[in-house]
């Protein structure tokens, strides 16, 4: 017997994608105009976030300290870039958890994956918690999507 529940809501899964997708969007469109400030523009004030490094940065003043930094440099250290929504899900109310791949156009330049944590406050979603980690097309058997996981 299998107790292990399913914690997403398919009755929230429309808003969960749109909000992941809308996400992904102000993320590109930052990225493409080097705009930390829009790029920070969902991180809630205490955000957790985990650079693809191993680095922990706490709050959005620190985040975004370092976000203008690198945006400002002449090479940009994420050159142009896709994003894409790989699964958003919502396993309570006012809570979605999204993983959103950052893929360069530029063969063989750092892409990344991300874990992506928004929670709802006053109508507004702003993300609670990001888990940034480089991809290695070299270990590409092990990049499948959700559902093809056995």
């Amino acid at each position: 017997m299998d107790t292990r529940p399913n914690l997403n809501d398919p009755a929230a899964d429309a808003t969960a994608q749109a909000v992941a997708a809308d996400l992904a969007a102000t993320l590109r469109q930052a990225g493409e105009t080097r705009d930390a400030d829009r790029y920070d523009d969902w991180f809630a004030a205490d955000v957790l976030w985990g650079s693809p490094f191993g680095a922990l940065v706490v709050g959005h003043d620190r985040i975004n300290a370092i976000h203008r930094r690198m945006m400002g440099l002449t090479k940009p250290v994420a050159p142009a870039s896709r994003f894409e929504v790989v699964v958003a899900s919502s396993p309570a109310p006012g809570v979605i958890v999204t993983q959103i791949r950052r893929q360069a156009v530029e063969p063989g330049a750092f892409s990344e994956v991300a874990l992506y944590v928004l929670v709802e406050r006053d109508g507004r979603w702003w993300l609670a918690a990001a888990q940034n980690t480089p991809i290695d097309e070299s270990k590409s058997f092990l990049n499948t999507k959700p559902d093809s996981a056995s």
